[in-house]
């Protein structure tokens, strides 16, 4: 796993609105019948007479000074001065409310409807969105800014949630540990690879149920065999990601060599190598790559939908796309954001990332799981 506000429509001048509610009333070419005389021309009085001027229309209300209540997973980040950016453009103060993973961040959106806790959601996934779609949490909002984000990535088409940047979960090996660098997931189940591999656990692991849903959507009705395969194979099971990646894997001193992480991941080995290094020592299996895409959305009963939408308006200008690659260690969604170099030289880019539609993973992410824990843990 980077502008501009859209105005809500002037309202009429209060005379005009009354005209039209009326001849909406009449109906099309239905004038009403009356007895009284035609009224006489209307002549122009002396105090009328020369130049008019037109009443301004009605502004809407300023958003500068109102705060927005931004809730979002506990994985967030951006810069320094990046939010403090958004209340220079718009006078508009952002304030975090951290809520769990995105699990949990859903679930606590849908008990909590009818009170908010807050005006805009950020990190809802394509593995929850249909949940929170069906629970009618989120208005309808569609930024002008979304002409420069790719229209695979808008799946909503009725825009209750905005596309924010994205991600993919693929499995990884350390270069040096393996007995060859894996192309395929056949490949994990061969004897080559007997106890080298670690996953998370679907039902308490965000990775970990997008690797269980990589296998759905690349083996079909297959996929409780290819699982049947890998546990013969000695496949190991953590809680999270941090356990699999820092605990069974190589990377934190571990003995298992592949290991269910980030198409990011390379770059972040780059990055925060110590002593310093150009290379990546970890390689990405991109036949195994599951896309993730965050959202953002409008709370439904926000009392700022205006500072709202100015919020969801910056989450797609330039200024916080590009501060999410080495942030969160996911992609920008809007074509004209800026890489960082170490993205463009280390990362794994799958070309054709593996996806379910959200409606069937709704439907069918419970019995999957439970069916997974009776194959694999049993």
């Amino acid at each position: 796993m980077t502008e501009h506000r859209m105005r809500r429509p002037f309202r009429l001048a209060v005379a005009v609105a009354a005209t039209m509610l009326l001849v909406a009333a009449c109906g099309d070419g239905d004038i009403p019948e009356t007895d009284f005389p035609a009224p006489p021309p209307e002549t122009e009085s002396p105090s009328a007479a020369g130049p008019q001027t037109e009443q301004p229309a009605d502004e809407p209300p300023s958003i500068e000074g109102t705060t927005v209540t931004l809730i979002t997973h506990d994985s967030f980040n951006l810069s320094d001065g990046t939010l403090e950016e958004f209340t220079a453009q718009t006078g508009v103060t952002v304030e975090l409310l951290e809520v769990g993973d995105a699990g949990t961040l859903v679930a606590e959106a849908i008990l909590t409807k009818d009170a908010p806790l807050g005006d805009v959601l950020f990190g809802i996934d394509n593995t929850f969105l249909q949940r929170g779609l069906d629970a009618g949490i989120f208005e309808r909002y569609e930024s002008p800014a979304l002409a420069g984000v790719p229209e695979e990535l808008q799946l909503d088409p009725r825009h209750r949630v905005t596309p924010v940047d994205y991600g993919d979960v693929c499995v990884n090996y350390w270069k040096d540990a393996v007995p060859w660098a894996p192309v395929t997931l056949d490949e994990l189940t061969f004897p080559e690879f007997a106890d080298q591999f670690v996953v998370q656990h679907p039902e308490t692991s965000s990775p970990g149920l997008a690797f269980l849903l990589a296998t759905i959507a690349a083996y079909g009705d297959g996929w409780e065999l290819y699982w049947e395969d890998l546990r013969a194979n000695g496949v190991a099971v953590t809680a999270g990601w941090e356990d699999a990646y820092y605990g069974e894997f190589v990377a934190g001193g571990g003995d298992r060599s592949v290991v269910v992480s980030y198409a990011s991941s390379p770059p972040a080995e780059v990055i925060y190598a110590d002593p310093p290094t150009d290379t990546a020592p970890t390689g990405v299996i991109t036949d195994s790559c599951y896309r993730q895409i965050e959202f953002a959305g409008i709370l439904s009963g926000t009392d700022n939908e205006a500072g709202a939408q100015a919020l969801i308006d910056f989450m797609l200008s330039e200024t916080w796309q590009n501060d999410v690659p080495l942030n969160m260690f996911v992609y920008p969604v809007i074509e004209n954001a800026t890489l960082p170099p170490e993205f463009v030289e280390h990362t794994a880019v799958p070309p054709h990332p593996l996806m379910l539609d959200p409606a069937e993973i709704e439907a069918n992410r419970d019995a999957w799981t439970e069916r997974w824990v009776e194959i694999v843990l049993r």
